[in-house]
């Protein structure tokens, strides 16, 4: 058995267990929950960046996967390589994932399913120094029970590719998609404001055409809009916002956004 041990604890999220799980529960306690947006909840979009800028902004997605919990098995968790370029995807060779709140057991059954596709390949040394993966586990470990973990880091690979792998995993009715994207990087505040909300539109109207100036996880949103199209969903935005918002200036802001994906 072999472990992923995190790479950014203690800089974008606290390595106290104690102080982590209190934060988290605190920013639950706080956001609303939506029966109508937990019902048939397929996916999430949420941002990837320090807690202290999108937290509570992820938060608001988890809250309704909180609701769902006994009947979620399966946690498919896709997000952009910042560190590594390759072709197709990469998912890791260990079989655990670790944060401070423990442990998370990789789905070892769908990851070699996965590998049987020329677009997929096993690399730990993509994974380790990965935070946009990383970052989500917390609130997975604070929102849901027993689950396995399938993540994916995807490089150059088209939305209908990656689709198409993973639409046996998107039928399975105790598995939910976690798509781990920011939105625009390092533009003024009211800049950013046009930028992300032109993304948005595009994404509630299903358009699988994001581009990394408008989200850097845009494959992996691509990939689920397809997905989502295809099935029929309806996606419900939580909260839009940037790092001018929480804790960063405004002259260079980083969007965040959060959103909940439901089947018919």
């Amino acid at each position: 058995m072999t472990t992923r041990y995190p790479a950014v604890a203690g800089r974008f999220y606290d390595d106290s267990a104690q102080d982590l799980k209190s934060q988290i529960e605190q920013w639950l306690d706080e956001a609303t929950l939506s029966p109508e947006q937990s019902n048939n909840l397929k996916a999430l979009i949420v941002p990837h960046a320090g807690y202290i800028y999108s937290g509570s902004t992820a938060a608001k997605a988890y809250k309704q996967l909180s609701q769902i919990s006994d009947k979620i098995k399966r946690v498919v968790l896709i997000g952009p390589s910042h560190y590594y370029s390759f072709d197709g995807c990469v998912i890791p060779e260990a079989d655990i994932f670790t944060s401070p709140l423990g442990e998370i057991t990789l789905d070892t059954d769908g990851m070699n399913l996965l590998l049987n596709s020329e677009h997929v390949t096993a690399s730990d040394e993509a994974h380790s120094p990965e935070h946009c993966l990383e970052v989500q586990l917390p609130f997975l470990q604070t929102s849901l029970n027993d689950i396995k973990l399938l993540p994916i880091l995807t490089g150059y690979i088209t939305p209908e590719v990656l689709a198409s792998l993973l639409e046996p995993l998107w039928q399975d009715e105790q598995t939910i998609f976690v798509i781990s994207s920011d939105l625009s990087h390092f533009h003024p505040y009211s800049n950013a404001q046009d930028i992300d909300k032109e993304s948005c539109s595009h994404i509630e109207s299903l358009q699988p055409d994001l581009t990394p100036e408008m989200a850097c996880g845009c494959t992996a949103i691509n990939t689920l809009l397809v997905l989502a199209q295809k099935s029929g969903c309806s996606l419900h935005k939580l909260e839009l916002i940037n790092s001018g918002d929480t804790a960063g200036n405004k002259s260079r802001v980083v969007g965040y956004v959060s959103y909940t994906v439901t089947s018919p």
